[in-house]
């Protein structure tokens, strides 16, 4: 049988809104009481009901956390990381799936129904106007992975992605590659437009380098293998930065199945440091995106804005950094 609160107040001899306070945060009720309140319920096997708190405090703990990439694996680790984390504050996370979604406002009602505190949208290829229709709506909002800009209108926890195109660009001009190309995702994601900008502009530097690109329509396994083998079809770059960590695993089993090797025949740069780059048998060489830090500076701001929801928007950015490992040939050594 359910344990009540009348019946955890008899037990320790006070009153019902003496429990109802303990069990409330930020109420005030003195150590000794809350002593004796909590041994009742330790005794009883009382817990108290969430929902019902809700109507006392106005306030849910539920944070939407919306995305729209699930068939990309470093969305498991961002998921994970997002959850525990806000478990952890003694909040509740709501996970919804806005792919194919393309109407913020749609978005905005559906979350609206669940009377969130407030939303985690964690996504580098959903438009800002998701992030931004959840402010427009009084919801307190924070863009994980989104678009970094000096004057957000909402808050934005991230990296740069232009550096990260450059940084690509400079990673395969100093392997001494002679034709480079780039292998996006979806065109529209502004992810991959900073990306592809950043690389053509640290490109432009090396005009004897011949240069090639192309997209793939996802970020997924499958949109990286077919890109490539599309690419393999005809004269090729020898090597390409990926969009992503899950294109370029595509990429490299379409190098595979077409007899190719990786780096001796085509050389590859992902961006994320997803566990499975880390694999002994893919051994991806990539762009270390700092997840953890970036989710846990999201749950920070998250947790201030529900203190402060007129809190004004920052960009946090955080920076990345090459990772070595296996799939780029060696840089030549310097001529003496």
């Amino acid at each position: 049988m359910t344990v009540t609160l009348k019946e955890v107040a008899e037990r320790a001899g006070v009153s019902r809104s003496a429990v109802s306070r303990t069990f409330t945060d930020g109420a005030s009720v003195s150590d000794k009481m809350r002593r004796k309140v909590e041994k009742a319920a330790r005794e009883l096997g009382y817990s108290p009901n969430a929902l019902a708190s809700s109507l006392t405090t106005g306030r849910t703990k539920l944070i939407g956390l919306v995305s729209n990439n699930f068939h990309n694996p470093i969305f498991l680790q961002v998921f994970d990381l997002f959850t525990r984390g806000l478990q952890e504050r003694g909040l509740r996370p709501l996970l919804v799936n806005l792919t194919d979604e393309i109407d913020p406002e749609n978005s905005v009602r559906m979350l609206r129904q669940y009377s969130v505190d407030g939303v985690v949208v964690a996504s580098s290829t959903l438009p800002p106007g998701f992030a931004k229709a959840f402010r427009d709506a009084g919801v307190p909002v924070v863009h994980s992975f989104g678009r970094a800009t000096s004057t957000p209108q909402v808050h934005v926890v991230g990296v740069d992605n232009a550096e990260c195109g450059r940084m690509a660009a400079r990673e395969l001009v100093g392997r001494g590659y002679q034709h480079i190309g780039f292998m996006g995702g979806p065109e529209n994601a502004t992810s991959t437009q900073d990306r592809f900008a950043g690389f053509m502009s640290e490109m432009a530097a090396h005009p004897e380098i011949k240069v090639s690109h192309s997209y793939a329509d996802q970020y997924s396994f499958d949109a990286g293998r077919r890109e490539m083998l599309r690419l393999l079809e005809k004269p090729h770059a020898e090597a390409f930065f990926c969009g992503d960590d899950v294109l370029s695993i595509g990429a490299l089993s379409a190098i595979s199945d077409s007899g190719l090797s990786c780096p001796d025949d085509v050389g590859l740069i992902g961006l994320n440091d997803m566990e499975m780059a880390r694999w002994e048998n893919i051994n991806l060489t990539t762009i270390h995106q700092p997840i953890r830090q970036i989710v846990t500076s999201s749950i920070e701001l998250m947790v201030a804005m529900l203190d402060e929801p007129q809190r004004y928007p920052e960009t946090r950015i955080f920076p990345c950094s090459v990772v070595e490992r296996g799939t780029l040939r060696r840089t030549p050594n310097p001529s003496f």
